[in-house]
């Protein structure tokens, strides 16, 4: 309720209506919640929101690197009477969260460069479809929908606390792509899937609607909720890609996703000199390149051209590898890597989540798999 209260409290307007509202009552509301914001957050105030996306606190180091989307993703206490069972089965027992029906979700339309009011419940169905297919398994969409909504609910509190400290109001709460997450209109996804948009747009909508209000928490704090495409077998911890430790990024394994998911191995071939120019080291001869450490995920944690090291999300980004776990082959004049995995490695694993939820895991179970020590809550509880 606290974190429903600062959003409502910083003058956000409706569907539709301009973002500034009354300056006092703002401030009013502020001064109010300003004790609760900051007993909320500042445990918490470690990452982007992973989703990970540039536009968060500057003081998150965790926001360079979409995780909570990835840019390779596939496409991130209850009532007594109320258990995340219930929720995430769709019970009809379980009540609507009301409280959190009137906040509202400013996103930049990038290709346009305007910006499209929706409700969070909206902008969670249009991220599920950005970011993972329609058709995998309903209990997969479900906590792709949790983690879509955990991700916009610490975004917006993160925003609310941000602006509120340095006395201004953004144009917008996230982008359209996956410097947040990517998110697609209804409008747009039916002009997307002229053949089939109404039973895809159908199976998207029953996982929003059946996890309406859900997010994963820490210690009663929306998380950082990474996900990724596919695993090399393993999960990464966070401060391995990052540089951040965070109690609920740890490595598990995934050993799923090498039967099911096309990305798993991938070929990136490239010559010799755009691999020195890559990476920015002076090409000499008798120099040699080799891991000097790995990961707890198994992935690569530093790897060393001549007497350069790079840390493994250094080079993947710098030579525009699907993966941090990769070997490699040199021939004459030419490098060869073959990748294992897609993404950052860090949470929760697309095509692992689909593949749980195929041998019978629901999206609470999925989400606590890939996520350590966290609960399912409604975000109008804390």
């Amino acid at each position: 309720m606290a974190l429903l209260s600062r959003w409502r409290g910083r003058g956000r307007r409706q569907v539709g209506k301009s973002r500034s509202g009354n300056a006092l009552l703002w401030w009013v509301s502020f001064g109010c919640g300003a004790l609760l914001t900051i007993g909320l957050l500042l445990p918490g105030l470690v990452s982007r929101g992973g989703s990970v996306g540039k536009g968060a606190l500057a003081a998150q180091t965790v926001v360079s690197d979409q995780a909570v989307p990835d840019r390779t993703s596939e496409n991130s206490s209850l009532a007594a009477s109320e258990s995340p069972t219930d929720r995430l089965s769709g019970s009809s027992e379980t009540k609507p969260v009301s409280q959190i029906d009137d906040v509202t979700v400013a996103v930049l339309v990038s290709g346009e460069q305007r910006v499209e009011d929706v409700s969070i419940e909206a902008y969670v169905r249009g991220v599920v479809a950005g970011e993972m297919p329609a058709d995998f398994e309903p209990e997969a969409l479900k906590a792709q929908a949790i983690a879509a909504r955990t991700y916009i609910v610490r975004r917006l509190s993160l925003n609310a606390s941000s602006n509120a400290e340095e006395g201004k109001t953004s144009r917008y709460d996230v982008t359209d792509t996956t410097e947040d997450q990517v998110y697609i209109s209804k409008d747009r996804l039916e002009r997307q899937w002229p053949a089939d948009a109404q039973a895809k747009l159908e199976a998207i909508e029953r996982a929003v609607e059946e996890t309406k209000g859900l997010i994963v928490t820490f210690n009663r704090q929306p998380i950082q909720a990474a996900f990724f495409s596919t695993s090399n077998g393993y999960t990464e911890n966070s401060e391995d890609y990052w540089g951040q430790p965070l109690p609920y990024l740890r490595s598990v394994p995934s050993p799923w996703d090498k039967n099911v998911s096309p990305r798993y191995k991938q070929t990136v071939e490239m010559s010799l000199k755009e691999f020195y120019a890559k990476l920015g080291v002076k090409r000499k001869k008798g120099m040699k390149i080799r891991v000097t450490g790995l990961t707890e995920g198994r992935r690569i944690k530093e790897f060393t051209v001549g007497n350069r090291s790079f840390t493994g999300r250094e080079t993947r980004e710098k030579l525009g590898l699907p993966s941090s776990q990769f070997t490699w082959k040199v021939t004459k004049d030419r490098i060869f890597f073959t990748t294992y995995g897609y993404g950052h490695g860090v949470g929760m694993s697309q095509w692992g989540a689909n593949a749980l939820a195929k041998e019978g895991k629901t999206a609470e179970q999925i989400l606590q798999y890939y996520y350590t020590g966290v609960r399912i809550e409604q975000a109008s509880k804390l």
